[in-house]
């Protein structure tokens, strides 16, 4: 039997092998049967020795192709099976969408995150950079450069955690202001957001550790007009434009004139309830002009320049804006009580 017919007896058995294969692991013993060094095609190639010089090249030519053929179709096979494998795996592991489970437990925002995101982005909106700064401060940027020397009565007030006599807890983030009006000048117009300590009890609207967003603006010809209309804008945002603010006079050493700023009860939207004692109001913030003297003692012109700051507890506008009547509920770390904001 010549080389041409061994080739084509070769090919016609293998074509039927793998139609016959229903996995991998056979194909590969049929690999083996064919082209391993034990297989019928090796075998065929060593029978060249037997044909004489003239016959050897084309014979070997014939081999060649015909193992390169080979190896196609035992590839293409090979491709075949492990396709359908994929689909029988997919078959198997399909699954089924429709089926009920319980939700995995995932972190949610906390409320004060919240209430910060929508403060400082109503904040920003307005133009205002947002400025951080230490927790441990300085007496110097804490309390005297905001018109409190160490004499002062209104200290007394403020509670304050001391470290030794000229290191404190901030009391608010106020002092942001200070650094910041030290290092810049004007205009300015930052919010200052960020974690403060006071030595008060804990209560259901008191905590030794609490959030505050301060925000101030220096500029030329600023006015009262100017920090009201600020407001209105910054509460129109957060709570609706039917919500108004009203000014009463007010005393804070840092500023001059100061104000109380009340809010229309959010709850009864003005109409009275529980929550403003019947008033229709509820108080908010403390605000006010910047004292000529803390413009002076950071460096600015208070000839040429005024302006104005209003401080906000945070806590305070998230308990309004979700209705929280607690605030130890948004430190207490309750999966039941976060899950509502999910």
């Amino acid at each position: 039997m010549d080389i041409k017919t061994q080739l084509d007896v070769i090919r016609e058995e293998l074509e039927k092998e793998l139609a016959s294969l229903t996995d991998i692991r056979q194909l590969e013993e049929v690999r083996q049967k064919v082209l391993g060094k034990k297989g019928t095609l090796t075998a065929l190639l060593r029978s060249m020795g037997s044909l004489s010089p003239e016959e050897r090249p084309i014979a070997g030519q014939m081999i060649n192709k015909g193992r390169e053929e080979i190896g196609q179709m035992i590839d293409a096979r090979m491709a075949d099976l492990k396709a359908k494998e994929r689909e029988e795996k997919l078959r198997k592991d399909t699954i089924d969408v429709t089926e009920p489970r319980e939700l995995p437990r995932v972190g949610v925002p906390h409320p004060t995150s919240l209430a910060l995101e929508e403060v400082l982005s109503a904040l920003t909106g307005l133009g205002f950079d947002v400025v951080e700064g230490p927790e441990v401060e300085l007496d110097h940027y804490n309390f005297e450069l905001l018109n409190l020397p160490k004499d002062h009565p209104a200290r007394d007030a403020q509670d304050t955690f001391y470290v030794d006599d000229n290191i404190v807890l901030r009391t608010h983030t106020s002092p942001v202001q200070a650094r910041t009006m030290l290092s810049r000048k004007p205009p300015i117009r930052i919010a200052c957001p960020g974690r403060v300590f006071r030595a008060d009890e804990v209560d259901a609207t008191h905590s030794p550790v609490f959030h505050q967003i301060e925000g101030l603006v220096i500029d030329k010809d600023v006015t009262m007009g100017d920090l009201k209309g600020t407001l209105d804008t910054l509460f129109k945002k957060l709570y609706g434009d039917d919500i108004e603010t009203r000014f009463r006079p007010s005393f804070f050493p840092f500023t001059e004139p100061s104000a109380e700023v009340d809010l229309t009860c959010i709850t009864c939207r003005g109409k009275g309830c529980r929550m403003c004692k019947g008033t229709g109001w509820i108080e908010v913030l403390g605000c006010g002009m910047v004292n000529p003297k803390v413009l002076e003692m950071c460096g600015i012109d208070s000839n040429e320049y005024r302006g104005f700051a209003f401080g906000i507890g945070l806590e305070r506008i998230t308990m309004l804006r979700y209705g929280i009547k607690d605030m130890r509920l948004l430190y207490e770390g309750d999966e039941r009580f976060l899950r509502q904001f999910r």
